[in-house]
């Protein structure tokens, strides 16, 4: 069948240089025959920043340019065309990116998908198995490329440049020096020979990323925001729990509460998840990936976490004003539930 259009949305990927090249041979010698091939990341609001947004960029480039290569100078003409998509839209769900792909094949003439078996847009949960039957279920013929995936195995020593040695070796030194409560001599030179010992040790393990100094700056800056609102916070729920506790009746209403939260990667979880145990009359249970369980000691306590109060302020410290100025845990609908 001639005439027709193939759809691929793209992310980072170890598959993604295979899924790119599966894609287009599959347009010039699969069962059916593609005039055109749209590869499109679904970027976010939620997430959306000048780095993120280049880094998209720069990603569907290297698919232009992988798809080039793939198409043989005696191949058929075959249009390749990328696109950054969603990028005023808040993308959580598997639904928030159905919608957003339905919305692009229906605006362009798609009628078939060709999911990437890695495709994890936006540091999501895996979304493959419920974004392919919600698409299904929209009417698009969806397939998932058949390439091989990597072993997965965690490492536990990684690349590790100077800028993460002396961010660990300065972490550790003024962590010395705070729990010492001393400038003298001694514990200086001490502090020092401690730190270098620690980021020696550990720098090739703590440290996930590289490190990037406006970034980072930016962060700090930032967490001396968020640090006094949080304190304010914890003040406040004292006064309601001290309310609640000397209270005749004590009106307390103990429920957990289970959502799923708009932060990731380790350390913006585990912000959330000791912010909300630090906030007296709430406490977080367990967290995996970014689904919390919390327990909640009043109604009041229930609603104020998901509000998203609290992880809005996270957002902000990690991904900046425009991500704090996305939706609560209710706002989204991700608030999984409630049992006494």
């Amino acid at each position: 069948m001639t005439g027709e259009k193939l759809l691929v949305p793209v992310s980072e990927s170890p598959t993604l240089r295979n899924t790119v090249a599966y894609a287009v041979r599959n347009a010039v010698e699969g069962e059916n025959r593609y005039d055109a091939v749209h590869f499109v990341y679904p970027a976010s609001r939620r997430i959306a920043g000048e780095e993120y947004i280049e880094s998209a960029r720069e990603l569907l480039e290297r698919v232009e340019v992988w798809a080039g290569e793939d198409l043989g100078e005696d191949d058929p003409e075959i249009a390749v065309e990328t696109a950054l998509i969603g990028v005023d839209a808040y993308l959580f769900s598997p639904g928030d990116y159905v919608e957003l792909l339905v919305d692009y094949a229906d605006a362009n003439g798609i009628e078939s998908v060709l999911l990437d078996p890695e495709f994890n847009p936006g540091e999501n949960t895996p979304l493959l198995p419920p974004l392919e039957s919600e698409l299904e279920r929209a009417g698009l013929s969806v397939e998932t490329a058949p390439v091989e995936r990597g072993t997965r195995r965690a490492r536990l020593v990684r690349r590790a440049g100077l800028g993460q040695f002396v961010l660990l070796a300065g972490l550790s030194f003024a962590f010395y020096l705070l729990i010492g409560g001393s400038l003298a001599v001694f514990d200086l030179v001490t502090g020092a020979i401690s730190a270098a010992i620690v980021a020696t040790v550990l720098w090739r393990i703590s440290l996930t990323g590289p490190v990037r100094p406006g970034r980072l700056v930016a962060r700090l800056g930032r967490m001396l925001v968020f640090t006094p609102y949080l304190l304010w916070e914890i003040v406040v729920a004292n006064l309601h729990v001290a309310y609640v506790v000397l209270h005749p009746s004590l009106p307390i209403d103990p429920e957990l509460v289970e959502f799923d939260a708009a932060v990731w990667s380790e350390i913006p979880v585990t912000t959330l998840a000791n912010s909300i145990t630090l906030t007296p009359g709430t406490l977080t249970v367990d967290v995996t990936r970014q689904h919390f369980t919390v327990h909640t000691l009043t109604e009041s306590s229930r609603e104020d976490l998901l509000d998203g109060g609290l992880e809005r302020a996270v957002r902000f410290v990690f991904y900046g004003r425009a991500a704090a100025r996305g939706p609560g845990p209710r706002e989204r609908g991700d608030d999984g539930g409630e049992e006494s």
